[in-house]
């Protein structure tokens, strides 16, 4: 078979670009910080079952994403941050392998199963999701593992309870990533999808490979739960009653928040709102069925995760595995189509392809006006990136007057991963913070006084992952404990000052340093801040 016909090898590859490539450019961010603290306090404090963070219980997320990315920093080191994400970037290439495999299956149509493989690797959030250490694409990624095997038991295969056995194991693998989350966003629509689709046919003959999924799953999912459970019953109840609170008010969003949820797949927002049109697109389709399949499950996601009040934008992120495969129909039916349909029908698709190649073409005009004076810095990867995104919109155009709608496709996701090879190398070196200081420099005042250091009131998981050790917090969310010690060194944030003199009225606090931790120069975030201060006990009572 030629390369250009291995479609499932060429989606692995496009995943490698996607994923792997330059994956240690961008800096931490707050929600890696958490989990990669999380993974160091498992190989260096041995919390493997009773994980923690900062030295405190961290039971608010299940620990198996955390588990691979311990045994990742084993294996290639703690301070590389490439080995920190390998697990994700595997993840989210297993996600788009998984989708073109359910594609496959409902269709039997590989060209189809590979345009939704791209789709969903090129798709905003899922590339996002599976370049960064936070823990949303392990639990849809073993889901959509899981739903593979699964449609596979539906279907009645050979090897009917490896299928189950298999299906229950990732299924449970999706909730020891982040709990009930995927189980509730992807599988349950899906299996509303597809009983009214499919309709179970084969019910009969599979219940009890079914009933093995559901043991497996039930034995899997609960595993850890009820461990730490037993053996921690206090601390346990007191993060699961917090956390229960948060989805009913904290970021409390309408009903209609997500309605504009197929902009989040990028550059497909416009194919992926048409493919959303039923009523123009179900007679253009090839597979009647799979498609009203695959909308049902998109919408019914959408709905589902609508109900619930807490809403944030990366939420939607098990919405576009459905959605990708939604907008491979369309984009299918334009293979076949685009030079023969009406100025009606066509003006939305030259629409979004032009937008993308009006992009390319103004990158490098753009960027010389934005970058000014540091192009000097970034001039080689600015120079391959302009040459890249340049090229690619004149082709897109090109194509596009020609009528050639493949061509124009493949190109914009050369687009994306021209990005992602010769933009992202830019990005640690533009709009860089000149005072940046790490809390690493409180280093040499902890050895010239030889004096612990401790944090005011609550920590930022990024000071903390900086820094490589836990930082005591002196506010146990009750009252402040104070160190037994005469002399010590203290964090706080600047909003903090007043309170320093009030709670240390026996002591004499002076300000010894300052610590700025933004990344970026033009934004300055008040957590990534702090104040140092040497804190020494008087005798005045």
């Amino acid at each position: 078979m030629k390369l250009k016909d291995n479609y499932l090898l060429l989606l692995v590859l496009v995943c490698f670009a996607i994923f792997f490539v330059n994956l240690d450019a961008i800096y931490v961010n707050i929600m890696e910080a958490r989990n990669f603290i999380t993974a160091r306090e498992m190989v260096t404090m041995n919390h493997w079952i009773f994980t923690t963070i900062n030295g405190e219980p961290r039971y608010e997320k299940p620990p198996l994403p955390t588990w691979l990315t311990a045994i990742s920093m084993m294996l290639f080191g703690m301070k590389s941050l490439f080995a920190l994400r390998l697990p994700a970037a595997i993840m989210g290439s297993l996600l788009v392998v998984y989708l073109y495999k359910i594609s496959l299956r409902l269709t039997a149509h590989r060209k189809f199963s590979f345009v939704a493989g791209l789709i969903g690797a090129t798709s905003f959030y899922i590339l996002l999701s599976g370049r960064d250490g936070q823990w949303d694409i392990f639990t849809h990624a073993f889901m959509t593992m899981g739903i593979y095997l699964l449609l596979k038991t539906f279907q009645n295969e050979e090897h009917l309870y490896q299928n189950a056995l298999g299906a229950g194991l990732f299924i449970g693998f999706s909730f020891l990533s982040k709990g009930p989350v995927s189980m509730y966003a992807l599988l349950l629509p899906f299996l509303i999808a597809y009983g009214i689709v499919y309709r179970y046919r084969s019910f009969k003959k599979i219940w009890p490979a079914l009933l093995l999924v559901i043991i497996v799953t039930v034995i899997v999912s609960a595993s850890w739960s009820l461990y730490v459970y037993f053996f921690d019953t206090h601390d346990v109840s007191r993060i699961t009653g917090r956390e229960a609170g948060r989805w009913l008010d904290y970021n409390v969003r309408p009903f209609y928040y997500y309605w504009s949820f197929f902009v989040q797949s990028g550059i497909w927002t416009l194919p992926a709102f048409v493919a959303l049109l039923y009523p123009y697109l179900k007679n253009r389709v090839f597979n009647k069925p799979a498609y009203k399949f695959a909308l049902l499950w998109t919408l019914i996601s959408v709905i589902l995760l609508s109900v619930i009040p807490e809403k944030k934008s990366r939420y939607l992120l098990p919405v576009l595995i459905p959605l990708a495969m939604n907008t491979a129909f369309y984009m299918e039916y334009l293979f076949r189509r685009f030079d023969m349909m009406p100025r009606k029908e066509s003006w939305v698709v030259y629409f979004n392809f032009i937008l993308i190649a009006v992009i390319g073409i103004a990158f490098p005009f753009a960027g010389i006006i934005y970058f000014k004076e540091k192009l000097g810095d970034i001039w080689p990867w600015f120079l391959m990136t302009s040459v890249c995104l340049l090229s690619i919109g004149i082709f897109i155009l090109i194509f596009l007057k020609q009528k050639k709608i493949k061509p124009v496709f493949y190109l914009s996701v050369w687009f994306i991963i021209s990005i992602v090879f010769f933009g992202l190398p830019m990005a640690g070196k533009i709009e860089t913070n000149p005072h940046y200081r790490s809390i690493r420099s409180v280093d040499a005042y902890i050895e010239k006084y030889s004096l612990p250091i401790f944090e005011l009131k609550g920590f930022t998981p990024e000071i903390i992952w900086e820094f490589g050790k836990p930082i005591k917090v002196l506010w146990n969310g009750e009252n402040y404990e104070l160190p037994e010690k005469n002399r010590f060194l203290l964090l706080a944030t600047e909003e903090q000052e007043k309170e320093i003199s009030e709670i240390f009225r026996n002591y004499i606090a002076k300000k010894i340093d300052e610590i700025d931790m933004n990344p970026v120069g033009n934004t300055h975030k008040e957590r990534l801040f702090r104040e140092l201060y040497l804190i020494q006990k008087t005798n005045k009572k």
